[in-house]
């Protein structure tokens, strides 16, 4: 099959191009309902771990007390990082939420929301103990209580270091959308084997494929980079 006859096989023929276009708004208001759970759930385990963990000294050593919430906080983590992301969308959709009426992109977009919030969690977590612990108690010396310190002063600073590791969180969660096939949701790929399946030819639906996600991926790069760029501009050196 010569490039222009499989080109037109794949895109052109029966106005097969659309199915690529609905595949790619199912995957980008997946990715972006995810990413919107996945940062809210990220943010209250990142808060259940770091505000329910006191230490105290006893001789010389320190000693740290697990509270319930941060128990939660660690066996959810523990849980969501150690199995499959293709099986928890299966769990959620076909035993959680079997009776339910909800679409299956929302359905989808807490299943991806819950693992990704696992994950945000320890880069939340990662970016606040990246700051200065005199900032905390600056806050704490103008009679400011520890949630106001955490979430005016602490939070702001954090967010500007963990911002390239919660792009690079968003880039992956778009990648693993990919599975969503599995419950019959026509994202790309879904579009791509459809199309496959018309043509009975891999290479053409698949290198689009491929060639359609690394212009998103790299379009989220670039975007990345000018924030970046315009977030050093704030900064006093």
């Amino acid at each position: 099959m010569s490039i222009s006859e499989g080109l037109y096989k794949t895109f052109i023929k029966d106005d097969r191009y659309k199915m690529f276009l609905t595949g790619l708004g199912s995957t980008l208001i997946l990715s972006l309902l995810a990413a919107v759970i996945g940062l809210a759930i990220g943010v209250a385990v990142c808060l259940m771990k770091v505000s329910n963990v006191p230490s105290f000294t006893v001789g010389k050593r320190r000693v740290r007390v697990v509270r319930p919430l941060a128990w939660l906080a660690n066996a959810y983590i523990d849980v969501i990082r150690g199995t499959p992301a293709v099986v928890q969308l299966l769990i959620i959709y076909f035993i959680i939420f079997a009776r339910s009426n909800l679409h299956s992109i929302i359905i989808a977009a807490i299943a991806f929301g819950i693992n990704s919030g696992a994950y945000v969690a320890e880069i939340i977590r990662a970016g606040i103990f990246s700051i200065d612990p005199g900032q905390t108690e600056a806050g704490r010396s103008l009679g400011m209580s520890g949630a106001r310190t955490m979430r005016f002063i602490v939070l702001p600073q954090a967010v500007k270091n963990i911002l390239p590791a919660l792009v690079n969180e968003f880039v992956v969660l778009i990648k693993e959308t990919a599975i969503a096939g599995y419950i019959g949701i026509s994202d790309l790929t879904k579009a791509a084997y459809s199309i496959q399946s018309l043509t009975y030819d891999y290479l053409y639906p698949l290198v689009s494929l491929a060639i359609i996600y690394y212009i998103i991926v790299k379009s989220l790069a670039v975007l990345m980079g000018r924030l970046e760029k315009n977030l050093r501009k704030s900064e006093v050196r």
